[in-house]
């Protein structure tokens, strides 16, 4: 088997057979197709796509390409939620251990922010000391002990991922579907996972805009998913504004720990984490329908179940678990900040996702390159929402970081998405 008939084959409209796929996968992985060649390979996917089996076996070929972790010990059902990413997209910080003190196994590998969107584990490393680079055999020894363990991805975990991933950002084949279904689900199939609960992101914000596109999404994976045996759910959420009152890393871990102590002010993410973990209790065999396992999660917050196991999960990863008591003793603070005001009375209409995400990468919060430094203390905490009424002068949000100059150009950035008019809008429910 050649790589430039594959390529060719590709190319002009062929369909693989799974031998071939794999072989592609294992080129990938052992290092032995050059980049060149696996970078046509993928423009060649962009453009004529895939056969649903196609995908099936380049989706289960990435899976086994490496290691797998072995969970098999563990008696408890093995659920992970995935998010497609927006802008304050905080809640699996909250929702891992919460869903974990209810008897689900949770073993989330997350990834790191790249662009407008935010990354899990850089709001992790908010922390002090925690660590998210964990060997394979340290997060089976965690999940075994505790039952959930908060990840990123190691070199033996679906490793052609890792290598075509890197090449897709680098030649412009970024958005060719089955190739992010396989990325998305080689990593979870990677983690012995029972179910996976998918958070299918629309709106401005989001790296699909409409709802059609996500929904489209939505469903090429839960059919892939379920092709390989593993039980899925998808959630369309909007994304045309940020998640929560919190953007940037530090801010988004307070957030989280402030939520797992019964703090309500932010109800659409509560929405979106309770949804999820509604139906990650309903494959982990832990509630008969969603409603029934969110409102088992709610009990788990008040009784202060949820922030012990967080502060348990902390400890083990190395971080300082008073974060979970006393945030202002651990996480950093930024030296300066500036009030993003309304310009008028009314009502606020638009508070753009796409442009607060944008405002966070310029105050250091996110990152343009992966190369890029992180100023973990930077981002922005909002005071209004869409809906909310404000007087001329009311502050919006703040900004937070440690350079006037940049402080200044997120505040130009994050007041282009905002708009104040004479009418309160319409409001649109979170969870679509």
């Amino acid at each position: 088997m050649r790589m430039l008939d594959l390529i060719a084959k590709k190319r002009d409209g062929g369909t693989h057979t799974a031998e071939e796929v794999a072989f592609v996968v294992r080129g990938a992985a052992a290092g032995s197709v050059p980049d060149y060649q696996l970078s046509a390979w993928l423009m060649a996917v962009l453009l004529r796509g895939m056969t649903r089996p196609e995908t099936v076996a380049f989706t289960d070929a990435m899976a086994r390409s490496g290691r797998r972790l072995r969970l098999s010990g563990i008696r408890a059902a093995k659920v992970d939620k995935h998010s497609t990413g927006g802008v304050g997209d905080g809640v699996s910080i909250a929702l891992a251990p919460l869903v974990a003190a209810a008897g689900v196994a949770v073993p989330m590998m997350s990834g790191r922010g790249l662009g407008h969107t935010g990354g899990t584990l850089d709001k992790l490393e908010s922390v002090r000391g925690l660590k998210v680079r964990m060997r394979t055999p340290e997060v089976e020894r965690q999940m075994k002990a505790m039952g959930v363990c908060m990840f990123g991805q190691s070199g033996d975990l679906a490793p052609a991922d890792g290598k075509l991933y890197a090449l897709r950002d680098a030649s412009g084949t970024v958005p060719a579907r089955p190739l992010i279904v396989g990325s998305i689900l080689s990593k979870k199939l990677a983690e012995d996972l029972d179910g996976l609960v998918l958070d299918i992101k629309c709106g401005s914000g989001a790296i699909f805009q409409t709802e059609v596109e996500a929904r489209s999404l939505a469903e090429d994976l839960i059919r892939t998913a379920k092709d390989l045996g593993l039980g899925c759910v998808g959630l369309l959420t909007g994304m045309d504004e940020p998640l929560g009152r919190a953007i940037g890393n530090a801010l988004e871990m307070r957030q989280a720990v402030a939520v797992l102590h019964g703090d309500e002010s932010c109800p659409d993410y509560l929405e979106v984490m309770y949804a999820l973990g509604g139906w990650m209790l309903v494959l982990g065999r832990k509630a008969r329908t969603a409603e029934q396992g969110a409102e088992r999660l709610r009990a788990l917050v008040r009784s202060g179940a949820a922030a012990a196991k967080l502060r348990e999960m902390v400890k083990a990863q190395g971080g300082d678990p008073r974060v979970v008591d006393d945030p202002d003793k651990v996480l950093p603070r930024a030296r300066k900040s500036l009030p993003l005001l309304a310009p008028r009375a009314g009502w606020v209409t638009r508070l753009d996702a796409l442009a607060a995400g944008r405002a966070g990468v310029a105050l250091g919060a996110g990152r343009s390159k992966m190369e890029d430094g992180l100023d973990y203390s930077a981002g922005i905490v909002l005071a209004r929402r869409v809906g909310d009424a404000v007087s001329r002068g009311a502050e919006i949000a703040r900004l937070y970081g440690s350079d006037s100059g940049k402080l200044k150009e997120g505040l130009a950035l994050l007041a282009s998405g905002l708009e104040v008019g004479s009418r309160p809008p319409r409001r649109v429910p979170v969870v679509r």
